[in-house]
């Protein structure tokens, strides 16, 4: 099935805050978060991410990020979830959001205690048969 062997999720997380803006680019700056002591962590083991058949069959690959919002049970909630940075394929965007869905973390915590945080969540969509994108050593296994 080619949704198993093609989309890698990488869990490695990183927290993000961003301002808001409102009209003529000036930040409405609300009262900052404290950032996590923990960052949430992975627990999810069957990824349900699924590559779009049509793409696949072309051998279209690319990158997605996804800004996704855990709350403090650890659970996305995804009416919140945003494509942070886009492959420039729009089924394949939305493909990594939809599969984002099933997501689980143990939560960040702040001071022991769990606590809602937005992450960063990577998603590579690669099909086995087609050439390396640009930068993708780090998906490689090393001897």
């Amino acid at each position: 099935m080619c949704s198993v062997v093609a989309v890698v999720a990488v869990a490695s997380l990183a927290c993000r805050d961003t301002p808001a803006t409102q009209g003529n680019n000036v930040a409405i700056l609300p009262r900052a978060p404290e950032r996590p002591d923990e960052a949430p962590v992975l627990v999810t083991k069957a990824l349900s991410f699924r590559y779009p058949a049509a793409l696949y069959a072309r051998k279209v690959q690319g990158n997605v990020t996804l800004k996704l919002y855990v709350d403090r049970d650890g659970r996305v909630v995804a009416e919140s979830t945003q494509v942070d940075e886009s492959s420039g394929v729009a089924s394949m965007d939305s493909a990594a959001v939809v599969g984002s869905r099933d997501l689980h973390f143990v939560p960040a915590k702040l001071h022991g205690e769990p606590i809602a945080t937005t992450v960063l969540f990577p998603v590579y969509f690669r099909h086995p048969e087609a050439a390396p994108l640009p930068g993708d050593t780090i998906l490689t296994a090393r001897p």
